[in-house]
């Protein structure tokens, strides 16, 4: 059974723009199929907004291919449940609702202040990149 992960944003936006460092070791061993990573509608579309308004500049068309990739070769899930669990930043409890959705093991997270700071729910273990690569 393939280790089963959501990948915060900010993990994506790390891999896909600099290589050679813990998010890109991610973003391979999923395109690797080392892992099963998790996304649900909400998750994909925080993504292909963060993209357009990166300050590194993407052709439109190469976002819509990401956007293409992850949706077909990640587990994508309609969470059913919402959650009020980031106080702080409520708009990351959709990763936690795409964890528990898809029976995530682990969400990946560079985001100390807020999903790491909740370091486990119902099971599912907040986990930074580094640590990530290392259990791997």
């Amino acid at each position: 059974m393939s280790i089963r992960v959501v990948l915060d944003t900010n993990i994506f936006i790390s891999g896909i723009f600099w290589k050679d460092n813990y998010c890109s070791q991610i973003i391979d061993a999923w395109r690797a199929q080392k892992i099963k990573v998790i996304s649900s509608p909400e998750t994909v579309q925080e993504l292909v907004e963060t993209l357009r308004d990166f300050k590194i500049e993407m052709p439109e068309e190469m976002i819509q291919e990401w956007r293409k990739i992850i949706i077909e070769n990640t587990l994508m899930v309609v969470p059913t449940e919402k959650m009020d669990i980031v106080k702080k930043d409520p708009k990351d409890n959709k990763f936690f609702e795409a964890a528990v959705a898809g029976k995530a093991h682990y969400i990946i997270s560079q985001d100390k202040k807020h999903v790491l700071f909740i370091h486990e729910f119902r099971g599912i273990k907040t986990i930074h990149p580094e640590e990530f690569v290392k259990l791997l």
